[in-house]
C-alpha cells in the first residue's frame, strides 16, 4: 500500500487528529462521524499512523482516501469489498474500474502517466503490476519477458512478485529493439553499465545518508536524483557522440 504519510519526495506530510479529519470531511459529507472513520479504518480502507501514546496520525493523503471512499459509497452505493478493489488498483498505480459518468476521481495517491527521461528520478515507484498486467501494459511478448528475466535485465519484486514502472520501461524498450534484431543477450552491457553508474551514485549518497538532522534524508535523496539524472544525460551524449564519429 502507498504510504500516505509521505509525499512524492519522501518528505513527511503534516499529521492531524481524527477530529481535524472529521472537520475537513463534514462540509461534503455531513453524516460522517468519528465512529464511521474508525469503522473504515477497521475495514482496512485507511491506515493512519499512531503516536507513542496511541493517538491516530492522519495525513492529507488519508483524507483524500477517505473522501474517495465516502463519495463512491454515497454516489454509487458500492460495497466496501468493491471499494477495496478500487483502492488496491490505485495503490498499485493502476486505473480503478470505471465508475458511471460523474463519479469521483481517485484519491491523489499515485501519479498518472509514467514519467520518462531524467525527470523520472523525481517520482516515486508506485506502480505494481502482475506478470499478466505487465505483458498487457508494456506490451511485451511473454517469451521476450522470459529472456529479459533470464539475462537479469528485470525481475519481479521479491515476496510480492509485482513489477514496477521500470519493468514497463525496460519491457517497452526491449520490445522495440527486438524489431531491429537486438535481443536481451545484446543488452547485458547496458545492465553492467547501469550497475556501475548506480555505484557512482551510491558513492556520493552514502556519506550524506550518515548525516544527522531532519533534512539529511531529503538532501541524500535529492543528490541521488541529481547525480542519476546527470549520469543518464552523460550516457546519452556519449552514445550520440560515438554515432556522430562513426558517420565521418
Amino acid at each position: 500500500m502507498v504510504n500516505a504519510a509521505y509525499g512524492r519526495r519522501g518528505t513527511p506530510q503534516p499529521s492531524m487528529s481524527i477530529g481535524e479529519v472529521l472537520a475537513l470531511l463534514r462540509p461534503d459529507f455531513p453524516d460522517v462521524t468519528i465512529s464511521k472513520i474508525r469503522f473504515l479504518e477497521d475495514q482496512g480502507l485507511v491506515d493512519p499512523g499512531r503516536t507513542p501514546s496511541g493517538y491516530r496520525k492522519f495525513t492529507h493523503g488519508h483524507v483524500e482516501r477517505l473522501r474517495y471512499v465516502l463519495a463512491v459509497q454515497r454516489d454509487h452505493y458500492l460495497p466496501l469489498r468493491v471499494i477495496r478493489e478500487h483502492l488496491d488498483a490505485l495503490d498499485r498505480g493502476l486505473d480503478p474500474p470505471a465508475l458511471p459518468s460523474g463519479g469521483p476521481s481517485g484519491p491523489r495517491l499515485v501519479g498518472g502517466s509514467l514519467p520518462s527521461g531524467p525527470d523520472r528520478f523525481e517520482h516515486g515507484g508506485d506502480l505494481r503490476l502482475t506478470r499478466a498486467e505487465l505483458i498487457s501494459t508494456a506490451p511485451v511478448d511473454p517469451d521476450l519477458l522470459d529472456d529479459l528475466e533470464s539475462f537479469g535485465l528485470l525481475a519481479p519484486a521479491p515476496g510480492t512478485g509485482h513489477y514496477d514502472a521500470e519493468a514497463v520501461t525496460i519491457s517497452r524498450a526491449a520490445s522495440e529493439l527486438s524489431r531491429f534484431g537486438i535481443g536481451p543477450r545484446h543488452l547485458r552491457g547496458f545492465k553492467v553499465a547501469a550497475e556501475r553508474e548506480a555505484g557512482l551514485v551510491e558513492q556520493v549518497v552514502t556519506p550524506l545518508r550518515g548525516l544527522r538532522g531532519p533534512e539529511a534524508a531529503g538532501r541524500a535523496d535529492e543528490a541521488a536524483r541529481e547525480v542519476a539524472a546527470l549520469c543518464l544525460r552523460l550516457h546519452a551524449a556519449l552514445v550520440k557522440s560515438s554515432l556522430d564519429r562513426s558517420r565521418h
